[in-house]
């Protein structure tokens, strides 16, 4: 019965697409099943089983020693290859076998359990700091882990729909994590790896599609195999995990591969897109306008606004009649003249006093799965909804229509228009603000134009301070590429969030006295002490002061920050910081580099996204107030 369900669910999917592509139905029935997709299951298996039996050896042998790290290395080779279905089947026991080596919270009991998976092995080898008695206990572990990925591969088929979307996600695994040492932090592993999954790809596009593409274009079949070629040529003529050149190598070879497999995808035509991913799956590079699925990273109550919502929100931003006391709009810190922020070291409430963190910018906010710089609100809506119910800031309850903005007639049309009558509470207000707030969205700065190759611009000063981002001063494995935030790649369903011991002066002396996420309820736990969210690094020229507390002026000193090391280096205690670096031992011309980089990411054209031009009548009557003094 199960499988003539799938039978007529396949039936009814190739249905819709043939009248899509106006195909036979016969013929792309066919196509699909012409394609020995239990290959391809078979080899995701044979490369788990594999990665177990190396788990059994290294038990056999010491916790450290070149042996056993010889061995550990082919258990991440057999994991790699593995990955992209296991971590796809159930990707959470995929994240914790190779996430960050770091405490995890349970959700129910709230009790801290000691880091797990690869990458606490991984530290357990190479470091040699760890108990013999836990290390064998981290083995043990990690065989349940992979074990469970096994049954998973051996329950579940590879169908059409699950190998794209899983092969999508394993190029954005190189992209963002595999080269940029998150893998591997410790051992540097990663771009032996970043060979390996090439490799892969190549080897299960010869098990499963390639016919079908030989049979259709054959000269797309032998320019993907050779762009996977020389891309790993170029990995392997420099496996210096510190001068390899990541600039050249996204442009010049993973961009090519991103496009043929999209022209791939199209042309054997066995699958169309879904859209409950975060990619735009007929994106040809991931670094395009339009590469990020919106509607994936938005509520599912607040999906496809129509232009009356979303102008209807715009002028309600800049209201400050939705506040109780009618002296705040949400422009008075998000001011589209200082890139959505407010360049406050932090602003002032209703009352004039100043509010407790700095404003972060509004450009690319939608790509996100945690809002506030403590990670409260999961998304727009509940971040907007805090803003109205906070004492501070607007007072007004969401359940309590604020009237008086109906002074303004205009917005009984734009009311009607949008949502067929004048609402009875605030719900619908903060559903347009979330629309339009949706819209201010970037992704054309001069790396974006840079690195999809529209143009040949970059200095080399500037492409020195993106490998340097990219690998020897570890920005990226918080600040994700492309996005450059803590949305945690290739799922984007969490966001990451760090304690990096931020001082509360410019003079590095004390640590801010700012707890983040262990000033929330039922989040008082050591490992939360000091931490918060991890904003984007998109427009960071524009949106000086930094930092939560608005502690750093200028992105020289933020860089220097890093440089020491964060909190830790400078000597505050903090037994849960989570950078992965003691100090980066950067020299003057590589910080000035990153700071250089860092300014290409500036990008604040979001008019092209909202119906009209913001005038400069729409922000007078919330010209932001004066600057609070810093602590």
């Amino acid at each position: 019965m199960k499988n003539a369900l799938l039978s007529f669910f396949i039936l009814g999917f190739f249905v819709l697409s043939c009248k899509q592509q106006g195909k036979p139905i016969a013929e792309v029935i066919n196509e699909e099943e012409t394609v020995n997709w239990k290959l391809l299951r078979d080899y995701y298996l044979e490369h788990m089983t594999s990665a177990l039996t190396y788990v059994d050896s290294l038990e056999q042998l010491p916790m450290t020693g070149e042996s056993t790290q010889k061995m550990f290395a082919k258990l991440r080779v057999s994991f790699k290859k593995a990955e992209p279905f296991g971590a796809y089947l159930n990707p959470a026991i995929g994240h914790r076998a190779n996430g960050p080596a770091l405490p995890m919270v349970t959700d129910d009991s709230q009790r801290i359990l000691l880091p797990i998976g690869l990458q606490k092995i991984e530290e357990s080898i190479y470091e040699g700091e760890e108990n013999e008695v836990r290390y064998r206990e981290e083995l043990s572990t990690m065989k349940g882990l992979l074990g469970n990925l096994k049954r998973n591969i051996t329950d579940r088929e590879v169908t059409p729909q699950r190998f794209f979307i899983f092969t999508h996600q394993q190029l954005m695994r190189i992209i963002s994590l595999g080269i940029v040492g998150f893998d591997t932090p410790v051992s540097y592993l990663g771009l032996n790896e970043t060979v390996v999954s090439l490799e892969s790809l190549k080897e299960v596009y010869q098990l499963g599609i390639q016919s079908l593409v030989k049979e259709k274009n054959e000269k797309l079949d032998t320019q993907f195999l050779n762009n996977i070629i020389t891309a790993q040529e170029f990995i392997k003529n420099n496996l210096d995990f510190e001068s390899f050149d990541r600039y050249t190598f996204i442009r010049e070879h993973m961009n090519p591969i991103t496009r043929d497999w999209v022209d791939i995808r199209k042309t054997v035509a066995i699958w169309e897109p879904v859209n409950n991913k975060p990619f735009n799956f007929d994106a040809p590079t991931f670094f395009e306008a339009d590469a990020f699925n919106l509607e994936f990273f938005t509520p599912p109550i607040n999906r496809n606004p129509t232009e009356k919502r979303i102008a209807l929100g715009k002028k309600l931003f800049f209201d400050t009649k939705l506040s109780e006391n009618g002296t705040m709009a949400c422009v008075t810190c998000h001011s589209p003249n200082k890139a959505w922020a407010d360049g406050m070291v932090v602003n002032r409430d209703n009352e004039g006093n100043p509010l407790q963190r700095n404003t972060p910018t509004l450009i690319n906010s939608a790509f996100q799965k945690a809002f506030f710089w403590d990670g409260r609100s999961p998304n727009l809506l509940d971040q907007i909804t805090n803003v109205f119910n906070n004492d501070d800031e607007f007072d007004s309850s969401v359940h309590q229509f604020s009237t008086e903005i109906l002074q303004d007639t205009t917005y009984i049309s734009l009311f009607k228009e949008a949502y067929g009558r004048i609402p009875k509470r605030n719900t619908e207000i903060i559903r347009a603000i979330s629309s339009y707030v949706s819209t201010l969205n970037a992704f054309n700065s001069k790396f974006d134009r840079n690195i999809r190759g529209e143009e040949d611009t970059f200095t080399e000063e500037e492409k020195l301070g993106f490998n340097l981002y990219m690998g020897k001063a570890l920005c990226a494995t918080c600040h994700f590429i492309p996005l450059t935030n803590g949305t945690v790649p290739p799922f984007f369903a969490e966001h990451e969030k760090e304690v990096i011991g931020v001082p509360e002066t410019a003079a590095n002396k004390t640590l801010d006295d700012d707890l983040g996420m262990y000033m929330l309820p039922n989040s008082d736990l050591e490992v939360y002490y000091g931490m918060f969210k991890t904003p984007t690094v998109r427009n960071a020229e524009l949106t000086a002061p930094y930092m939560h507390n608005g502690v750093y002026e200028s992105l020289e000193q933020v860089m220097e920050f890093y440089n020491l090391g964060g909190g830790g280096g400078m000597g505050f205690d903090l037994p849960y910081q989570t950078l992965p670096f003691d100090n980066l031992n950067l020299t003057d011309a590589e910080l000035q580099a990153l700071v250089a980089f860092t300014k290409t990411l500036t990008d604040t054209d979001v008019e092209q996204y909202t119906e009209k031009p913001i005038s400069e009548n729409e922000i007078v009557s919330s010209e932001p107030l004066k600057n609070a003094q810093a602590k």
